[in-house]
C-alpha cells in the first residue's frame, strides 16, 4: 500500500477544497471552534486517526485535539463503548471505546465529522489521514505499527513498544525503510528533570559513576475492578472479542482479562517490568549514551509468580541487574527506598530523577551546565514535537529505534526470569542471546492465524 504522503495529501486539497467533506473532513467555517478561530487551514493540517480508545489512547489524543495543527477525522476500536474501565484503580470518568472517542472529537471542534471504525486497515486505508496514534494493547503494535508506515502513516505508538524482541527489530527497520515519522509515547524523552539528570550524568557532574538504580512498580493491581471475575463469560454486546485478541492465543472471554488488566497477562504484556520499564530503562539509555545498543549481561534475578491457577502470568515483584561492556551497573527492582524513578550515584555525588522531582547531592553540585558540555535533545512538549517533526522536519523526541532497544533490556530480563536463570549473555550489535538455544527462542513468539508479521 502506497498512500500519498501528508505533502501531497495537502497539495491535493489545496486544488480539491470542495471535496473536504467527502474526505472526511467537517465543514470548516471561519472563526469556528475548529482549531484556534480557524488560523491554520485545513489545507495546512495534519489529519490524525486514533487506534486504540481506552483510557490511554483518550488521553493523548486531547493533547492532539488542542494543537491548532491537528485535524482528529477518524477512531478506531473494537469496542463500540463500555463501562468497565472505571471501576477499579485507574478510574475514568464515564465510557470509553469508540462512541465516546467520536463525541469527544465531535464536542472539542464543535462539529459532527469523525468518523468511527471497528477495523484498523480500513483507517489505513484512507488517503486522507496522514497520521495515526496507536494506543491498543502491546501485542497488537507490532502488526499495525507495520501496516501503517508501509501505509505511509506517520505514527505515534504508545510504549510498550513492542511484544518481543524480534517484533521491535522488524518494526524498527520497517518504519526506517518507510521513512515515515515516528513518535513513541515515551513522553519522560520530553520532560525537563530527566532530560537535566542525563545531562548531568553525561557530563560527568557527579563523578564516575558507581551505581544505578531504577524502581519500577509492584504488584498486578485491579485496574479495572474486574481481577476476580475469572469465569468464561458471554462476550458483551459491543465487543469483537476476537479482534480483540487478534495474534494472541486463543483464550475465552472474562471480565479480567481487559481494560487495563490486559498488563498482566504474558500474551498481551509484560507486566510492570515492560509498562513502566519501557519509561526509566529508557531514561538509563539516554544518559549513558546507549541508544542504539544495550548491555551484555543480565544477573542477580529474582521473581514472585502469581499463585498456581491464576490467569495473570507477570511477576508482582522482581528485581535484576544488568550491566554494560564498560562495566556500569544498573539494579533494578519492583520496589526502591525512593519510589519509582532513577537514582544514578556516582563518586562525587547523585541525581534522582522522579516524575516532576530532580534532586542532585549534595547541593554544591546543582550548578548550570557550561556551554562546552553536552546537551541533549530538548523537547518541551512530547506531542506537540510530533507533528513538528511532521510538518517541519525536526528530529522525534522518542525515534522507534531507541524504543526498541530500551524494551530489549525488559524482555530479556522477562526471558531470564520466566526460565529461572542465573544469568543471561546478551550481544547487543548482533541482538542474540549467547550460548542458551531455549532463551533465545523466546526472542520472538508465534502469532495466531491469520496474523503474521511479514
Amino acid at each position: 500500500m502506497n498512500a500519498a504522503a501528508p505533502c501531497s495529501r495537502r497539495r491535493f486539497l489545496q486544488k480539491c477544497t470542495a471535496t473536504t467533506t467527502a474526505l472526511g473532513f467537517p465543514t470548516l467555517i471561519p472563526g469556528s471552534a475548529l482549531g484556534k478561530n480557524g488560523a491554520v487551514s485545513p489545507s495546512n493540517r495534519t489529519t490524525l486517526a486514533l487506534i486504540g480508545c481506552g483510557g490511554r489512547g483518550t488521553d493523548v489524543v486531547k493533547n492532539f485535539l488542542q494543537d491548532e495543527r491537528v485535524q482528529v477525522i477518524a477512531v478506531c476500536d473494537v469496542e463500540r463503548e463500555s463501562d468497565r474501565y472505571n471501576k477499579g484503580i485507574i478510574k475514568k470518568a464515564g465510557t470509553l471505546g469508540r462512541e465516546p472517542a467520536r463525541r469527544l472529537v465531535d464536542k472539542t471542534y464543535g462539529t459532527q465529522g469523525c468518523a468511527t471504525h471497528e477495523d484498523f486497515r480500513e483507517v489505513l486505508a484512507r488517503k486522507d489521514v496522514d497520521a495515526v496514534q496507536i494506543a491498543t494493547p502491546d501485542h497488537w503494535h507490532a502488526l499495525m505499527a507495520v501496516a501503517a508506515a508501509r501505509a505511509g502513516k506517520n505514527i505515534y505508538c504508545e510504549k510498550p513498544l513492542s511484544l518481543t524482541v524480534a517484533q521491535g527489530r522488524f518494526m524498527s527497520d520497517v518504519v526506517r525503510d518507510s521513512k515515515v515519522v515516528w513518535q513513541t509515547g515515551s513522553q519522560q524523552r520530553s520532560d525537563i528533570h530527566f532530560r537535566m539528570a542525563c545531562e548531568y550524568v553525561r557530563n560527568g557532574k557527579i563523578g564516575r559513576l558507581k551505581q544505578i538504580r531504577v524502581g519500577l512498580a509492584s504488584d498486578n493491581r485491579d485496574n479495572n475492578g474486574s481481577a476476580a471475575q475469572t469465569a468464561p463469560a458471554p462476550v458483551p454486546e459491543g465487543l469483537n472479542y476476537d479482534f480483540w485478541l487478534g495474534p494472541a492465543p486463543d483464550a475465552p472471554f472474562c471480565p479480567a482479562r481487559l481494560h487495563s488488566n490486559w498488563r498482566w497477562f504474558f500474551d498481551y504484556s509484560g507486566g510492570n517490568i515492560t509498562d513502566f520499564g519501557a519509561h526509566h530503562l529508557d531514561i538509563v539509555q539516554w544518559a549513558l549514551g546507549q541508544d542504539e545498543s544495550g548491555p551484555v549481561e543480565f544477573f542477580d534475578l529474582k521473581a514472585t509468580w502469581p499463585v498456581a491457577g491464576s490467569l495473570y502470568t507477570t511477576p508482582p515483584t522482581f528485581s535484576f541487574a544488568y550491566r554494560y561492556e564498560d562495566g556500569t551497573t544498573v539494579s533494578v527492582a519492583d520496589k526502591q527506598d525512593f519510589g519509582s524513578g532513577i537514582l544514578f550515584e556516582g563518586e562525587s555525588g547523585s541525581v534522582l530523577c522522579t516524575r516532576g522531582k530532580l534532586e542532585i547531592k549534595p547541593d554544591t553540585l546543582r550548578k548550570p551546565l557550561a556551554e562546552s558540555d553536552v546537551r541533549l535533545y530538548e523537547s518541551k512538549d512530547h506531542f506537540r514535537n510530533f507533528i513538528d517533526a511532521i510538518q517541519d522536519g525536526v528530529k522525534p523526541a522518542a525515534p522507534i529505534e531507541y524504543a526498541h532497544r530500551s524494551i530489549t533490556i525488559a524482555h530479556l530480563a522477562n526471558i531470564a526470569l520466566r526460565l529461572n536463570r542465573s544469568k543471561l549473555r546478551w550481544d547487543p550489535a548482533k541482538e542474540q542471546i549467547l550460548d542458551d538455544a531455549e532463551a533465545s527462542a523466546m526472542l520472538t513468539r508465534p502469532m495466531r492465524g491469520p496474523w503474521q508479521l511479514v
